[in-house]
């Protein structure tokens, strides 16, 4: 059974866990502006001093792949319509380089300004772990899930959680820290 978080709560993963699903959800509002929702999932592999190290540590749906494919993004849906895991990530933790010490996951509304766009118009957001076998099991074991209750009315970018790691074990972190900007101000911060 799956653990539920609140914000700012921190739980070790398990131990034996290889490879995880980070799957993230959302709805929208009802919402006249004339657009789809375009939200979009990345994740920072981030060293000591909280910066990507290189290029490849930064990933998302043009970049699919992370160094030593540690992190793979699965795929961008365009317009979150239909139930589930509307982005999904995949962490392989055989795989994370030594120097990575967190994995940022966040998301952003793609062309939220111009849109007209916030994480206000949004309901329903969550990220869930999941345990999977390899990178095809599409739904795995469920470990744990946040579900994101706070109203972000200006924000156009959310850190949701981080995956970090602590005297060798990997920890869980529900973040959901909201920043105006979108995917620009993420990469601001971890770059």
């Amino acid at each position: 059974m799956a653990i539920n978080l609140q914000k700012g709560q921190r739980v070790s993963l398990d131990n034996s866990l290889q490879m995880v699903m980070v799957g993230l959800g959302w709805d929208t509002n009802k919402y006249d502006g004339g657009f789809d929702f375009d939200l979009d999932a990345s994740a920072f592999m981030l060293g000591a001093n909280g910066k990507i190290q290189q290029e490849t540590d930064f990933v998302f749906y043009n970049n699919a792949n992370g160094r030593n494919n540690a992190i793979k993004h699965m795929g961008d849906n365009l317009t979150g319509v239909g139930d589930g895991d509307d982005e999904v990530i995949i962490i392989d933790f055989s795989k994370i380089p030594a120097d990575i010490e967190k994995i940022a996951i966040c998301v952003t509304i793609h062309e939220a300004i111009e849109r007209r766009q916030n994480f206000g118009q949004v309901s329903n957001a969550y990220v869930r772990v999941a345990k999977i076998a390899n990178e095809f099991d599409s739904m795995g074991e469920d470990q744990l899930r946040f579900d994101l209750e706070e109203e972000f009315s200006i924000e156009t970018g959310l850190v949701v959680c981080e995956i970090y790691r602590k005297n060798g074990e990997w920890k869980f972190n529900a973040v959901a820290a909201g920043y105006q900007g979108g995917l620009e101000t993420m990469l601001n911060m971890y770059q």
